[in-house]
């Protein structure tokens, strides 16, 4: 198999990242002197806006009108936004008054990111709604300004420098929503971005979870955050792919919504989480992991080309049935 085959393969190179960060992790091997909490901080949000300008500079400009599109953007807003925001939530109260608050903070932190970058271009090659996909993006990233500081400020309140914070989110997500507007016209190899974007991928996971410290947690409150990770990911994931497939919603529709549920852009979350809040990261960096699981089932059983195949034919056969 070619090298760039597995650079550009998503799944491969998350869980090649997740094998490579706890191996680093447990082993000890990770250079805590020369990469303390300020310099990853720094590169993590470096990193996330270089990947955030790349992947949205992929969006055209056309079809983005919310009044002509409302209801493909009050999807995208309700799903992944509000929905995938309830379950880390929901963790978080049940955790904050234990002596593990600290640590499920970073649940509010994933409750409060939106859904990954990643989604347009999974979308067009997985056959979904490429066009919802676009347009949710850049409407989801617009208004998570104004919702990350506030799902973190309802949750956190004055543990958490808000001035900060909401200039950490500007620097994060508004910084490249403007700069991709500049570089939609420049050509970009497919193969070329997919590959660096899954290598600054795996550098983050790697950056993430081979610092967290792990010790002095019993191991109930990693399997706290697991189940609550699962049913982040999975849960709800398959709870779209059922009810509305059960409501006749064709691929297309299905694929995009299920991956504006179910798959958050950690990225944000780690950044946040390092900038403001760092006792946090026991709750992402154990989310990540079960997240990277999720996007390997995804890449191979959900979304596997045979069953892509199966339903995009049944789809077209039903027109001629009827």
């Amino acid at each position: 198999m070619k090298a760039m085959t597995l650079l550009t393969s998503s799944a491969f190179m998350m869980m090649a990242a997740m094998v490579v960060a706890l191996i680093t992790n447990f082993a000890g091997w990770f250079p805590s002197g020369a990469l303390d909490a300020s310099v990853r901080s720094n590169l993590t949000i470096l990193t996330l806006v270089i990947m955030l300008t790349l992947s949205m500079s992929r969006i055209p400009a056309s079809n983005l009108n919310p009044v002509k599109y409302g209801r493909s953007i009050a999807r995208a807003v309700f799903l992944g936004m509000i929905v995938a925001a309830v379950i880390p939530l929901i963790g978080y109260l049940l955790l904050k008054d234990t002596e593990y608050a600290k640590q499920a903070a970073g649940l509010v932190f994933i409750a409060a990111t939106p859904f990954a970058g990643s989604v347009l271009p999974l979308s067009i090659i997985l056959r979904g709604d490429a066009e919802h996909a676009a347009r949710g993006t850049i409407v989801v990233y617009i208004l998570s300004l104004l919702w990350i500081p506030f799902i973190v400020w309802l949750a956190l309140g004055n543990s958490v420098d808000m001035q900060f914070l909401a200039l950490t989110v500007v620097e994060l997500i508004g910084i490249p929503l403007v700069l991709s507007r500049i570089l939609t016209k420049v050509k970009i190899n497919k193969d070329v971005l997919a590959a660096f974007l899954n290598c600054c991928i795996f550098f983050m996971v790697w950056l993430s979870v081979g610092a967290t410290n792990f010790s002095g947690n019993v191991w109930w409150i990693f399997l706290v955050f697991i189940i609550i990770a699962a049913l982040r990911s999975f849960g709800l994931g398959m709870c779209v792919e059922v009810v509305e497939k059960k409501a006749g919603i064709p691929w297309k529709q299905r694929v995009t919504d299920i991956l504006m549920t179910s798959y958050k852009n950690k990225g944000v979350a780690i950044a946040l989480c390092v900038a403001v809040y760092p006792a946090g990261m026991v709750a992402i960096a154990t989310s990540i992991l079960v997240e990277i699981t999720w996007v390997a089932f995804m890449d191979s059983v959900l979304f596997s080309k045979k069953r892509m195949e199966r339903e995009l034919s049944s789809e077209s056969e039903k027109p001629a049935e009827s």
